[in-house]
């Protein structure tokens, strides 16, 4: 969708004052378009009915909500739900006209979890990730990121939302700042932020940013303690290692309700080895957090072998044994590749689908 008109999605409280102001309108129909928009959800402006008819038809002239519903959805037989929603033109870096992200809905008895997108592919190119062999397409827009939460069928049963979707969050921290501002803004969603939370891989003076302007959860890709073989699977560890990671995240107080957490996928052989347990233990001494251990779930081309249950259980007992709080992550959606790290929307490999 590009109408040429400017969207009302994704403005913050004091852009909307900025913007009724510029059309003529009295301060207050800002918190009346920011209710309108972040409460109630409308599809148009039209339905801003305490709004006069006059000032809404000088809003229409430039302005538009900016609401775009999932194009498709596939449904896993364990009730996850993956959503294909459209982009603005505005998210596009490339030569396409069109652009698509992947969202997943996970419904889990008394919690209903979100897990959104922040770009059209990602320019991380881990090893074992999908999305990074789909290579960096664009940066969705605060409007595209809020739209997966806006335009979803079953929005009013959301519990959570993470960012561990498509994309690198602190490759697009203004946008993802700004999402994260109207969802837990009082003019906005008026979410708690520790319903939140934001992953990455560790990019260096966007991690202190996001830590310093955000309240939300923060949960680090680790995958390996050892920084030499934690490059050959993440080539991000080059720019901010994981002990740079740690340390930055020392600086910062998790012992009350903000959470720190690590993402671990278990490869057998390679890193659920007696040796990464103990330098992960090493690594995270002291540090307030949780470890999430993840299976694999094969792509192709990536010859790497996941590991089984029973590694797995003993990757997680030692580790919680030496104090570090470790759960292993229950997969869902590995039917309709929804599961973490198979996620894409390269148009090659979904016609091949």
């Amino acid at each position: 969708m590009d109408s040429g008109k400017m969207v009302l999605m994704g403005m913050t409280l004091a852009e909307l004052k900025s913007a009724v102001k510029e059309l003529g309108m009295p301060q207050f129909t800002a918190s009346q378009i920011a209710q309108w928009l972040y409460q109630q959800h409308v599809d148009s402006i039209d339905e801003m009915t305490n709004i006069s008819k006059a000032n809404r038809e000088k809003l229409k002239e430039q302005y538009e909500v900016g609401a775009m519903k999932p194009i498709d959805c596939q449904r896993s037989k364990d009730g996850t739900i993956k959503y294909l929603f459209p982009v603005s033109c505005r998210a596009m870096t490339t030569n396409e006209t069109e652009g698509f992200v992947e969202t997943v809905f996970i419904p889990d008895k008394d919690r209903a979890t979100l897990c959104v997108s922040c770009q059209v592919g990602c320019k991380m190119n881990c090893l074992f990730c999908q999305t990074g062999k789909q290579g960096f397409e664009g940066n969705l827009t605060a409007a595209d990121i809020l739209n997966q939460i806006y335009a979803l069928p079953e929005r009013e049963q959301l519990t959570n939302i993470v960012f561990m979707g498509q994309g690198e969050p602190m490759d697009n921290l203004d946008a993802v700042l700004r999402a994260t501002e109207i969802l837990t803004a009082d003019y906005g969603c008026a979410w708690s932020p520790r319903r939140i939370t934001v992953s990455s891989v560790g990019i260096r003076n966007k991690l202190r940013r996001f830590l310093n302007e955000s309240e939300c959860h923060v949960a680090i890709s680790m995958h390996s303690p050892l920084p030499e073989q934690r490059q050959t699977l993440m080539p991000a560890e080059k720019q901010m290692s994981i002990e740079e990671i740690v340390g930055l995240l020392r600086q910062y107080d998790f012992s009350h309700q903000r959470r720190c957490s690590f993402e671990y996928i278990c490869f057998a052989g390679l890193n659920d080895t007696t040796t990464h347990a103990r330098e992960i233990v090493k690594l995270l001494q002291g540090l307030e957090c949780r470890v999430n251990l993840i299976r694999f779930h094969e792509i192709p081309g990536v010859d790497l072998p996941g590991s089984d249950e029973k590694r797995m259980e003993a990757l997680r007992d030692y580790l919680t044994g030496h104090g570090v709080f470790t759960t292993i992550r229950a997969s869902r959606g590995q039917d309709i590749f929804a599961a973490c790290g198979l996620l894409s929307t390269d148009k090659k490999l979904r016609m091949k689908n």
